[in-house]
């Protein structure tokens, strides 16, 4: 036998003290964790952010661990090229978009479109023309507008049929900036 090898030497062990320091260093301190914080609020990305806290710290992490503390510490991430949404902005795609104009400009027309537009159309949604009467919309791929639903022989009056398309066309345009 080596004499260089014996197992029963302490030579090259952690003692318990070194054992719990390294623990403590393989995930961040309370300062890391603010750091972290300030860099995933600058726009830091996930894999910027890991390499970021190893150099920095000398932590390694993988980065679904970095992930797991970003969602730990309830951080968002943010995309510095995208402006950040207001909750009020927010929509979600089964939520319908209402336009109205709003009194005394007409608002008679009320025009809804569709978070999520059905197959073979580009838009869909629904009208309330001023007398009440409702139909269903939708507009194809190469722009004809097609109206169903409601009775079968109700014709909008003109001034209905104009403002309808004022403001078809400006809700598929989104809004103005």
């Amino acid at each position: 036998m080596n004499d260089d090898h014996n197992i029963n030497s302490d030579e090259g062990l952690d003692s318990p003290e070194e054992i719990n320091h390294k623990v403590k260093l393989s995930e961040p301190s309370e300062e890391h964790k603010l750091e972290i914080a300030k860099w995933v609020a600058a726009g830091m990305g996930l894999s910027d952010v890991q390499k970021k806290i190893n150099t920095d710290f000398g932590i390694v992490l993988t980065y679904m661990d970095v992930r797991f503390l970003v969602d730990d510490l309830d951080l968002t991430l943010v995309d510095p090229d995208k402006p950040v949404a207001s909750e009020a902005n927010k929509s979600h795609p089964e939520d319908l978009i209402v336009d109205e104009v709003p009194a005394g400009e007409g608002g008679r027309v009320q025009v809804e479109v569709d978070g999520v537009t059905s197959p073979g159309v580009m838009a869909s949604g629904s009208v309330v023309f001023s007398d009440g009467e409702s139909k269903k919309w939708s507009v194809d791929q190469f722009g004809r507008l097609a109206m169903t639903g409601g009775k079968p022989d109700y014709k909008p009056s003109d001034q209905d049929v104009m403002e309808f398309q004022q403001q078809l066309e400006q809700s598929l345009r989104g809004p103005s900036l």
